[in-house]
């Protein structure tokens, strides 16, 4: 494997983990916002 290569699946790796987090970061912010499940926990 070449330095590109891995350098791209690093790359590719972190914004699947930055996705993920981001959006577990959002739902747990915006539940915050509106009083835990008052939408049934699954609002996005």
């Amino acid at each position: 494997m070449t330095l590109t290569q891995k350098r791209l699946l690093i790359l590719l790796a972190v914004m699947i983990i930055a996705f993920v987090s981001g959006r577990l970061a959002v739902r747990g912010f915006l539940n915050f916002l509106v009083g835990g499940t008052m939408f049934g926990g699954n609002f996005l």
